[in-house]
């Protein structure tokens, strides 16, 4: 893998007792930094969230899957949404972008004063029906645990979950990255006593990327003793997929009666992405057609 190329790479442990993943997301971090022009802390809390909803999207098996993240909290960044496939490819975006905080009592970025208390919901869309929702209450807001604690009480799978984003002074992205851990049904006491004292072993995932370590060496750190064998990489990369298809659904969705003032107006209307902040312009006469259609 190049340099400065973000990816995921996925392990198995112990004959299968225990599965894997860490990841080095600098790139699509600042790539949302630039998008959504986020302050340093909520360039953190966002970036956690999409390191964290790239590995959940490649753990998924369909082509098609897609997975969504939403936090929702009474802090000032009032809730943040990301959404991943299963090939890697994640937006997402904070309601509030410029939210500025005191550094917390270990002077760090405080993701969870920006956060603060709330649920974090997780929606997978398998193509079936309908798609699955786990919902749970936040635990501390700093989002790794919040997942450690949904993989728990939703999946019923103990895991680990490190996430973690370190900012240069200029507030651009130097250091982003996560690892999820999971136990498997059948893990033996002697395996999860080991990998606990190995957790024990890692300040933070930024420490060990900036000690110059790839996602394999994380790995190769929390996995010590257990022999662990790496299964596979996948790139990631922020991407936004949307049209101007899509923006126009999303206009529809909001009602005839809204659409009609706008053509009452006269003017013609810009829509913005989100995730990507790509306007699209709709006329007088396109407006007219989606009321009709609707």
């Amino acid at each position: 893998m190049e340099e400065n190329k973000d990816y995921i790479v996925r392990a198995t442990a112990a004959g299968g007792q225990i599965r894997a993943f860490a990841a080095t997301t600098k790139n699509l971090v600042e790539e949302m930094r630039k998008i959504h022009n986020t302050s340093p802390v909520i360039s953190a809390s966002l970036g956690r969230l999409l390191t964290g909803g790239a590995m959940m999207g490649v753990m998924m098996k369909g082509e098609d899957d897609l997975l969504t993240l939403q936090v929702k909290g009474d802090g000032p960044v009032g809730g943040m949404t990301v959404t991943a496939d299963s090939q890697g490819n994640v937006k997402g975006y904070a309601n509030e972008p410029q939210v500025i905080l005191p550094a917390s009592a270990k002077g760090k970025l405080d993701v969870g004063a920006a956060v603060g208390k709330g649920i974090l919901r997780v929606i997978k869309d398998m193509g079936l029906k309908e798609p699955y929702v786990g919902q749970t209450i936040l635990q501390t807001g700093e989002i790794a645990e919040d997942l450690t604690y949904y993989f728990a009480v939703s999946e019923q799978t103990p895991s680990s979950v490190g996430l973690g984003v370190l900012m240069e002074k200029d507030n651009t992205v130097k250091q982003a990255g996560g690892f999820i851990l999971q136990l498997m049904p059948f893990a033996q006491e002697d395996v999860i006593s080991k990998l606990e004292q190995n957790l024990l072993k890692v300040p933070s995932v930024t420490a060990v990327l900036e000690a110059g370590n790839s996602p394999e060496q994380m790995l190769e750190i929390l996995l010590d003793g257990l022999s662990m064998q790496i299964a596979g990489r996948t790139g990631t990369r922020y991407q936004c997929n949307c049209s101007k298809k899509r923006v126009e659904r999303a206009i529809i969705s909001i009602g005839k009666k809204e659409i009609e003032e706008m053509i009452a107006e006269g003017k013609e209307i810009e829509a913005g992405c989100q995730f990507c902040s790509r306007k699209y312009v709709f006329t007088v006469e396109e407006l007219k057609a989606m009321a009709a259609r609707k």
